[in-house]
């Protein structure tokens, strides 16, 4: 019986990842994102990342099983705050940073966002795996920095333009691309701050 457990299923499982450094486990979540990017994602198969990779399509799918269980790892592996480190102790200078700080990665984000548009209405992980990775890390940051300004005295905790903050940020740099065909860069973002974020909750 101690054998049997020792080689069980999620025994075997950990082994075969342990093969597997982390470094080489993000250049392949790297190469999938890169390639959904370029070509889209019904277009990205495992062969096609593993040929750029210079790995066997096998090793991918002995870890993954499939390309979206692949794809929401790959998400997942890149979840983090990009507005991390942001407090300059004033919130319309945090608000800048923060803008700065968007129009950096707006480009890679918008167009992976584009390109899984189709595929995350009809695949439930994908979609959760996405908003954690490009949504979530980024609402909640800003949110923080909003509060650090209430807690400051710089604008009251009820006002009313406070709540759509996230939106505005985020949904300029998704609209963008559509209505003036551009992407958001840090200057233009800093200008929609400037002109329309700060004079709505009171700054300057």
């Amino acid at each position: 019986m101690t054998s049997q457990a020792a080689d069980g299923p999620e025994t075997v499982a950990a082994s075969r990842r342990s093969k597997i450094t982390r470094e080489r486990e993000q250049e392949f979540f790297d190469a999938v994102l890169e390639q959904i990017r370029e070509c889209g994602y019904e277009a990205v198969t495992m062969e096609g990342v593993a040929a750029s990779t210079r790995c066997s399509k096998s090793t991918l799918y002995r870890q993954w099983k499939t390309k979206p269980q692949f794809v929401v790892a790959a998400l997942r592996s890149r979840r983090k705050a990009r507005f991390e480190g942001i407090d300059t102790g004033s919130l319309a200078d945090d608000l800048r940073e923060a803008a700065r700080a968007v129009g950096r990665w707006s480009l890679n984000d918008t167009k992976l966002l584009q390109a899984l548009g189709h595929a995350v209405t009809q695949d439930a992980d994908l979609a959760k795996a996405l908003r954690e990775a490009l949504v979530d890390p980024e609402i909640a940051a800003l949110k923080e920095i909003l509060r650090r300004g209430v807690e400051r005295g710089e604008i009251t905790a009820d006002h009313p333009a406070l709540e759509y903050i996230p939106a505005q940020m985020f949904g300029v740099v998704r609209a963008r691309p559509v209505v003036d065909g551009e992407y958001a860069d840090p200057d233009y973002l800093v200008r929609f701050v400037e002109a329309a974020v700060l004079p709505a909750l009171g700054l300057s």
